[in-house]
């Protein structure tokens, strides 16, 4: 049992220590690539995903104000009896 919890212990302890990896640290090359003056606003510069986002709420919110003048509209002028 003791033997188990042991094992269980250092497998945890490699596991979750963050000394075996070492990262490189990104955030220079990310700063170039955002301060480069290329015409692009900043929110498309993140590449596929930032494109994707921008054109997936600016989808809803053409849908969204459409909706709210249609139930404007609808409450304006009621349907007559």
């Amino acid at each position: 049992m003791n033997r188990q919890i042991f094992a269980l212990q250092r497998v945890a302890r490699r596991t979750f220590s963050s000394s075996g990896r070492r990262l490189e640290n990104q955030v220079p090359q990310k700063q170039k690539r955002f301060q480069e003056d290329d015409g692009m606003p900043i929110h498309l510069k993140g590449g596929v995903s930032d494109t994707l986002l921008y054109r997936f709420t600016m989808g809803l919110t053409v849908l969204g104000s459409g909706y709210v003048v249609y139930e404007l509209v609808k409450w304006a002028c009621p349907k007559k009896a």
